[in-house]
Formats: structure tokens, C-alpha cells, sequence
């Protein structure tokens, strides 16, 4: 018999017992601050640009500065969770992104402004992919796909901040003062959030990780040194990342430039443009809270398939159209269409060997749009136009169809077995 701290971590009767329903719980809220906290910055963007008296083209390279420190840290961050835990480093990377965003209200130039940024970049995209690689976890032990209700609370939590922030700004509420008491709200709704977190490492000791007998761990580790080298040459990981990466340009190209659009482009005023964003930011959350029982009915292939076919009728129907209803119906297709593939993706990523590894890596190919799509959109609309360059949306709608079925649901044996509860990823198929 194995000694007392060689047991198998299958016989941990806390772990075993655990309720996923808190378990999941937790990881929404913890998706909701994330979301909270982003909106929060995003809504003071036009006080910030006023308070530090710089021109849109600097606040681009600064914001720049955001997205190369988020694309740094996420494919480092897997090997990271694999090593201390998602919860823990949630706990880590939360706290730090709270602390920062607290900083970027005290700055008083774009330098320390692109600094301050590349800092939040770093942390907050590590925090991303561990919330996801959670995520990911719980629904497998679960058998469920409540993947795409994580995001839906993150569009909550946004849509919240950003909201409060209007709230701020229409009070004259100091950008310091309120980036401070944001952050803390926010830390503390991730803190509760991961008193329900679960040990996703507990499920690779279940399958032979740590706690096996000392003759076979040189041989373990040598094997799982190559599992992580393959992960980066996995054709069907490098499908789903460019699946993710068409459906957040898509995503991120409605949040850039679909308001100005509708304002400059379509003669809409600035309170008709900005509802066509909000109908689009509505339409992916519900979409979004709709996913798992559409996922579980159609499969999440088939779901992702008319997602894509759903962005090609919405962007289309919200440049050619001449009445402005259907503008705004357009917007509700496009938000609709685009909403599921991200949840996918990463569900999809999560049932590989490396779930944690495959979640940072496809999580990295997606969010690389943050730095290819608003200067490829703004340049080709300089040249033809923003409706035209908006046009091209539609064709990676399209891509997102064709490629869907690289996130379709595996057998549970790649997953890693049976989870809590008895229940199989098999068993959420059949769902």
C-alpha cells in the first residue's frame, strides 16, 4: 500500500465531494470581476485622454502597450497554472491588476501611462487564461457546458463597470478615486468567488501527475515535456486559435468601430450609435447565457457552424442596409452570431492532455486581433471606406462556419476520464 502522501488524489473525499454547482458559482464570479474591471477602465477613457491632453494616435500606442503585455504573459501562464494551480494564480494576478488599475488613475503622462498599461496587459491577460483553465476544469468535471454563462457574466461585469463609470464621469468622480474603489470592489468578488475554486491538477494526479510511485516520475515528467511540446505544433489547436482569432476580430471590431460608423458613416447621432452597441453587447451576453442549453441541443460544433452564418447575415445587413431597424437587427445577428466561439474554443482546448497549456495557447492566437485588427480596419477604411472595410467582417464570419468543426466535443478518454460525481464528458454529448 502507497504511503499516506502517495495516495491517490482520487481518494480525497473534500475534493470528491465537492459541490460543482459552488464550484461553478465561484468561477462566475470571478468572470464577472474581470469584466467589471476592464469596464471600469474603458468608461474613463475619454476623462483620461482630457486629464493627460493627448491626441487619439497617442492613446493608440499606448493602449498598444496594453496588448503586447497581455500577449506576453498568456502563453506563459498554462505552464503556470499546471505548476501552482489556476486558484492561486487568480488570486495572484487579481490582486496585482487591482493594484494597477488603481495606479493608472494617478498618472500624469503617456509615458507613464504606456507603462502603467503594459503592466495591466501583463496581469490581466495571465488572469484571463487561469479563469478560463477553471472554467474549463469545472465543466469537465461536471460534464457540462457552462462555459459560454462564464462569459456572459464577464459581458455583465463590463457592461456594469462601464455603466458605473458613466455614473462616475457624469459626477466628476476623480479617475483615481474611482479606479480605486472599483478595484476593490472587484478584488473582493474574486476572493469570494475563489473560496468554491477546485484543484484542476487533483485531475492529472487522478491520471498518473504527481503522487505516483518515485520510480515512474523521471519517465512522467519526460513524457509530459514532449505532451508540452506538441502542444504548440497541434494542428487541431492551431484550428481552434484561428477560429478564436477571426471571432474576436470580429468581436473587436464591433466594439472599435461600430458606433463610429453608424455615427459618421450612416448619419446616426451619437445616442443612435451608441444603441446600435449596445443592442450588439446585449445580443452576446444573452446569447452568451443561452449557450449551454443551445450547446447541449444542437452540439457545440453545429452551434459555433450557425454562429458563423449568423455574423455573415449580420454584417452584412448592418453596412448595406438603408433603414435603420434592420441596421439594428444586423447589429443583434452580428453580436448573436459572434458570441459562442470564444466559450467554445476554450471548452474545446480544455479537453486536449494539456488543457492548461491548449487554453493559453489558443487564448494567445485570439486575443493577437488586439493587435492586428483596429490598424488593419482603420487603414483599409482610410482607402475604401469604413462600411467597405466592415464588409470584410463577413468574410471571417464566414471562416468561423468552415472552421467550427474543429471545436467539436471529444471522447472523454482525451479529456482525461471520468470526473466528479461519476459523470463523463460523454455524458454532457449526450445532453
Amino acid at each position: 500500500m502507497a504511503p499516506p502522501d502517495q495516495q491517490p488524489a482520487r481518494q480525497d473525499p473534500a475534493r470528491r465531494h465537492r459541490p460543482l454547482s459552488t464550484a461553478g458559482l465561484g468561477t462566475a464570479l470571478v468572470f464577472t470581476a474581470s469584466g467589471t474591471l476592464l469596464g471600469t477602465w474603458v468608461s474613463r477613457i475619454p476623462a483620461l485622454v482630457k486629464q493627460l491632453d493627448v491626441t487619439a494616435g497617442e492613446l493608440g500606442r499606448a493602449l498598444l502597450a496594453l496588448g503586447i503585455g497581455s500577449l506576453l504573459s498568456m502563453p506563459v501562464t498554462g505552464h503556470i497554472c499546471r505548476r501552482v494551480g489556476s486558484r492561486t494564480w487568480v488570486a495572484v494576478t487579481a490582486f496585482v491588476a487591482a493594484v494597477v488599475l488603481g495606479c493608472v488613475g494617478l498618472v500624469d503622462s503617456l509615458v507613464q501611462l504606456g507603462v502603467v498599461l503594459f503592466g495591466l496587459g501583463l496581469v490581466y491577460g495571465s488572469w484571463d487564461v487561469s479563469m478560463n483553465v477553471q472554467g474549463s476544469a469545472v465543466d469537465r468535471r461536471a460534464g457540462r457546458e457552462w462555459m459560454p454563462r462564464y462569459h456572459a457574466c464577464w459581458s455583465l461585469g463590463s457592461i456594469a463597470g462601464a455603466a458605473l463609470g458613466s455614473l462616475a464621469a457624469r459626477n466628476d468622480v476623480p479617475i483615481g478615486v474611482h479606479f480605486t474603489i472599483a478595484a476593490v470592489g472587484a478584488a473582493v468578488v474574486t476572493y469570494i468567488g475563489l473560496l468554491g475554486y477546485v484543484d484542476e491538477r487533483a485531475d492529472h494526479r487522478d491520471q498518473g501527475g504527481p503522487g505516483r510511485p518515485r520510480a515512474d516520475e523521471q519517465a512522467g515528467e519526460q513524457a509530459g515535456q514532449r505532451r508540452r511540446k506538441r502542444v504548440t505544433r497541434n494542428p487541431a489547436l492551431l484550428l481552434i486559435g484561428a477560429l478564436t482569432l477571426c471571432a474576436t476580430a470580429i468581436e473587436g471590431a464591433a466594439a472599435d468601430w461600430l458606433a463610429l460608423y453608424l455615427d459618421t458613416g450612416r448619419g446616426l447621432s451619437e445616442a443612435s450609435a451608441a444603441l446600435g452597441f449596445t443592442v450588439f453587447a446585449t445580443a452576446m451576453t444573452v446569447g452568451r447565457f443561452l449557450g449551454t442549453p443551445l450547446a447541449g441541443w444542437l452540439g457545440r460544433a453545429s452551434a459555433v457552424r450557425i454562429g458563423g452564418f449568423l455574423g455573415v447575415a449580420g454584417v452584412l445587413m448592418t453596412v448595406l442596409s438603408p433603414w435603420v431597424p434592420l441596421t439594428y437587427a444586423g447589429a443583434l445577428l452580428w453580436g448573436a452570431g459572434v458570441c459562442l466561439v470564444f466559450p467554445a474554443a476554450v471548452s474545446a482546448a480544455g479537453e486536449t492532455d494539456r488543457p492548461a497549456e491548449s487554453i493559453a495557447l489558443v487564448t494567445s492566437i485570439g486575443y493577437g486581433s488586439i493587435l492586428v485588427g483596429p490598424p488593419l480596419i482603420g487603414a483599409l477604411a482610410d482607402v475604401v471606406g469604413m462600411g467597405n472595410a466592415l464588409l470584410t467582417l463577413a468574410g471571417l464570419a464566414a471562416v468561423v462556419a468552415i472552421l467550427a468543426p474543429a471545436v467539436r466535443q471529444r471522447p472523454a478518454a482525451c479529456a482525461g476520464g471520468t470526473f466528479d460525481g461519476g459523470q463523463s464528458e460523454s455524458a454532457s454529448i449526450a445532453r
